[in-house]
């Protein structure tokens, strides 16, 4: 069989050049997340980090497996659903994650259960087509608080690790003599203006050349090889690294909640989203066998979980793909095969310093805050439990706790104005353990 007639080029209207441009172009605009994984996880100080059981995680065992989870689960994308959508790490959870990691709030393997567990009840829900009950379950000024949430929280992390704004004593500006917070600003100003002009890989390219320009002033370190063979030492530090005892509380069941509903509507949102750029959707709105590429996405969160990985989603910047003529499976296996190559490039993603990966933060927290003029504002029932969820996470500076509290007071407010019926049967299950969260955290 051909690669035409297995990818089905002729019948979607494309043809291999066409993918192997629309491939590269996904890998370019998505491929920030290798650089910024490592420090989501690890931190931005220091190459290593020991958990609260002693696990040592370093940065190069962190890209070296996110590069490879990406490669497998995009390739399997691209084999069984036959989709230019492409996967990886997703931006979000990843830092909530690693923030409780730093905090020695969670063990690394806790983590890795939490995701595990979470993509399993994916996996679950997908096969037994149970996805519309969720859709219908969450409110959707829920969902979208959620996201948006998450936005702020990135966006935080950008101005805190660039150094353009300084959480030492209040919210300070940072020092403009630092050329690392000068050249933070000029990345974010760059990504900026090269979006306004739709460059594709906007966020790559403002990355790469403020590490390029890091090096005559001592912002970036020059390694001493660009490629390298893994160290599988490092490797099997977080590979199949769980710790299941950590799932008996009721902060993890929060937990497990957040990875999921992070996984499941971006996932959603996402691939409906790309799915309309490449008219793949019919009359309804609706996209024609949705399930293989839900249950392609939670086998990633799963097989994540096993390298050592946050939750695996799909990335919308298959957009990019999408708009460059992408339309089949092929360009996803383009992409896959690119990721796998950075397997050994570990030394040239990791040179690149905060002061390139803070402003890509920026603009990620920005794409993701972006869902916040979708929020019904009219409806002040609907409206409070997302505004309390956006609040508490940026003044409080926990995700698990601003999404617990959002959550709450969308369903007290509901219950208070006599809109109880508006509630779906799953938020009273899901009240109990979000109130026992708050009594034993």
């Amino acid at each position: 069989m051909s690669i035409k007639s297995f990818f089905k080029l002729e019948e979607k209207g494309t043809s291999v050049k066409t993918e192997m441009i629309a491939g590269v172009t996904t890998f370019m605009t998505m491929a920030y997340v290798m650089a910024v994984q490592p420090s989501a996880i690890v931190g931005f100080s220091g190459n290593s980090y020991t958990d609260i059981n002693g696990v040592v995680i370093n940065k190069e065992a962190v890209m070296v497996t996110c590069a490879v989870v990406s490669a497998i689960i995009t390739l399997f994308m691209g084999l069984y659903a036959n989709l230019p959508f492409a996967l990886a790490t997703g931006m979000g959870t990843n830092f909530m994650f690693g923030g409780l990691i730093q905090s020695n709030t969670l063990s690394f393997g806790a983590v890795m259960s939490i995701t595990l567990v979470s993509g399993i009840i994916f996996v679950l829900l997908t096969i037994f087509g149970v996805r519309d009950l969720i859709v219908k379950a969450i409110p959707k000024n829920i969902k979208i608080g959620i996201g948006t949430a998450i936005g702020f929280y990135i966006t935080y992390l950008g101005f805190k690790n660039s150094g353009i704004g300084n959480f030492e004593n209040g919210i300070t500006f940072g020092s403009l003599k630092d050329p690392a917070v000068l050249l933070a600003i000029a990345g974010l100003l760059l990504i900026a203006i090269l979006t306004v002009y739709k460059v594709n890989g906007a966020i790559l390219i403002g990355i790469v050349a403020i590490t390029i320009i890091g090096i005559p002033l001592g912002v970036t370190k020059v390694p001493e090889t660009i490629a390298k063979v893994p160290d599988f030492r490092g490797l099997s530090n977080i590979m199949f690294e769980f710790d299941f005892k950590a799932l008996l509380s009721f902060q993890t069941i929060v937990y497990v909640f957040i990875a999921f509903c992070g996984d499941f509507f971006s996932t959603l949102g996402t691939v409906l989203g790309v799915a309309k750029k490449a008219n793949m959707l019919d009359k309804d709105g609706n996209m024609p066998d949705i399930q293989k590429p839900f249950l392609v996405d939670a086998i990633g969160t799963c097989v994540g979980a096993f390298t050592g990985n946050t939750t695996i989603t799909t990335f919308v910047e298959s957009t990019a793909g999408v708009e460059a003529g992408g339309r089949s499976g092929l360009s996803s296996i383009v992409t896959g095969v690119l990721f796998g190559i950075m397997v050994f490039f570990s030394p040239l993603v990791l040179m690149i310093p905060n002061a390139a990966t803070g402003p890509a933060l920026i603009f990620v927290g920005l794409l993701m805050i972006n869902g916040i003029q979708d929020i019904d504002f009219d409806d002040f029932t609907e409206l409070f439990g997302a505004f309390i969820m956006i609040v508490f996470v940026i003044f409080t500076g926990g995700v698990a706790n601003g999404i617990a509290a959002g959550l709450l007071a969308h369903i007290v407010i509901k219950l208070a104005s006599g809109k109880w019926r508006e509630l779906h049967p799953v938020m009273y299950v899901l009240a109990i353990p979000l109130v026992m969260y708050f009594i034993f955290m």
